[in-house]
């Protein structure tokens, strides 16, 4: 199997560093950002399968990218992160098509759990395109 794709979009320098090397040697590869604006230039650049995402950024928020992902880039999984819960946030990002919510702080056993968990559901959707596809063409004969 290839190793995973992930983006993690946090503006806590010090959990992005901890975060990227843990995962890492899990064998996931992994990239980093600070901020919304760099994780939108980052989706555009380069495949992506799952983003772990912070909801609270200074400038353009979590909600904020995962609209626009889910508006272009909708076969990334995200995952939206924060230490501060709210119901209301929770609904709005799984609304907008979080695969889901995570409450820090995390253990880096949970952030990979969730993270496998995403990765799988994104093989599976891809899975059911790629038969709806061979099923559509083969009753075109």
């Amino acid at each position: 199997m290839n190793a995973i794709n992930l983006l993690i979009v946090d503006d806590e320098e010090r959990f992005l560093t901890t975060t990227k090397k843990l995962l890492d040697k899990r064998g996931m590869n992994t990239t980093t950002c600070t901020n919304g604006a760099e994780a939108l230039r980052i989706v555009e650049e380069r495949p992506l399968d799952v983003i772990l995402l912070d909801v609270k950024m200074p400038g353009i928020d979590g909600m904020e990218v995962l609209r626009r992902i889910r508006q272009d880039h909708p076969d990334i999984q995200v995952l939206l992160l924060t230490g501060h819960v709210s119901i209301e946030s929770a609904v709005e990002g799984l609304k907008l098509g979080a695969f889901d919510y995570l409450l820090k702080p995390l253990t880096i056993s949970e952030i990979q759990s969730k993270v496998a968990a995403a990765f799988a559901e994104k093989q599976a959707r891809k899975t059911l395109k790629r038969r709806e596809k061979v099923k559509q063409a083969t009753n075109s004969q």
